[in-house]
């Protein structure tokens, strides 16, 4: 079952400095980037340091330029590139009935198409070319497995009840081929 009470959910990151009065471009990780400063100071992941954002302007894609009055300069702006920022889940409204934080697939059981296990959900990722989510503790395979989060791949979720549905065939390993359904892990 995932653990919905994740106390800070990630916002985005710092992608480097813009200009040189210490304003600063992000990677936005929520729907409307321009919502990046919308639930308040947000924190590192360390939580020693907070920000007021304030959005300047929208960028390309999910980018926008930022200004702080805790960043003073474009040196500041530089050295926090790659710093994600945080702030508390209660911040954010609640998903709709049928939406979710993908922090929420985190712990998740999943299940291919049968409803046979194939392991849980260890991580959510987006490298840039989509959401991407780890599974691990695959019965009958090693390691962890990166799948595609895609309606295709992922046809179903269920938060409330702890489980997502993943096809089997999504769950690629080494010889190109995905684990036999009732596998039992030897």
């Amino acid at each position: 079952m995932s653990d919905t009470t994740q106390t800070r959910i990630c916002l985005g990151a710092f992608a480097g400095a813009h200009g040189v009065r210490g304003e600063a471009k992000v990677k936005c990780f929520t729907e409307d980037p321009s919502n990046i400063a919308a639930y308040g100071p947000v924190e590192t992941e360390d939580g020693k340091r907070q920000f007021t954002l304030t959005v300047i302007r929208n960028l390309k894609a999910d980018f926008v330029l930022v200004r702080a009055p805790e960043i003073h300069s474009r040196e500041d702006a530089e050295i926090l590139k790659g710093a994600r920022f945080y702030v508390d889940r209660d911040k954010l409204p609640a998903p709709d009935e049928d939406e979710f934080y993908l922090n929420d697939l985190v712990g998740l059981e999943a299940v291919d198409e049968e409803g046979a296990p194939l392991g849980a959900v260890n991580a959510v990722y987006n490298f840039g070319a989509g959401d991407v989510i780890e599974l691990m503790g695959i019965p009958g395979l090693n390691g962890m497995r990166l799948v595609r989060f895609t309606k295709e791949n992922v046809p179903s979720v269920d938060v409330t009840g702890g489980k997502i549905t993943v096809r089997r065939a999504a769950v690629v390993v080494d010889e190109g081929v995905a684990p036999e359904a009732g596998e039992d892990g030897g």
